[in-house]
């Protein structure tokens, strides 16, 4: 299946053998996103701590669609690797380095390894919207938030 085209540049000093994002299955939602460290060496985190790993690519999202870039679910539940900005938004109209913002929120230093599948990025539409100045209508839930609606 053919789908929205996303375009890539390499940044200079980009390590091209590691490829352009790619899905891992045939349905996969996500294309994995890779470390791509300049210098080839590995980063490590500690426990904690958050930094910007480089893809090593620039990025041209189509107008009507956005990427967001989220955490891979098994390096979150085995080390507690997550993007804490996560659903990360790349805009149409941004043509900079495609980083990820990485934290560790496990209980130990992790190593980023140049080449690792850090994150996942999805390819969305963008709904546009207007927006006016109304009265609101009301509703049964009111304005009860944050658990109003139970625990579990």
């Amino acid at each position: 299946m053919s789908g929205v085209r996303v375009g890539f540049a390499w940044d200079d000093g980009a390590d091209k053998a590691l490829g352009l994002p790619s899905y891992a299955s045939a349905g996969a939602a996500g294309a994995d996103l890779r470390a791509n460290f300049a210098d080839r060496c590995a980063v490590t985190l500690a426990a904690g701590a958050r930094v910007l790993v480089p893809t090593g690519l620039r990025i041209a999202v189509p107008e009507g669609y956005e990427v967001q870039l989220r955490a891979r679910s098994g390096l979150a539940l085995r080390f507690g690797i997550m993007l804490p900005n996560a659903p990360a938004t790349i805009d149409s109209d941004y043509r900079g380095a495609l980083g990820m913002i990485v934290m560790n929120a496990g209980s130990g230093p992790f190593e980023i390894a140049h080449g690792m599948r850090i994150a996942q990025m999805i390819v969305a539409p963008v709904v546009r919207a207007e927006m006016v100045e109304m009265a609101l209508d009301g509703t049964a839930r009111g304005n009860a938030g944050f658990g109003s609606t139970g625990v579990l």
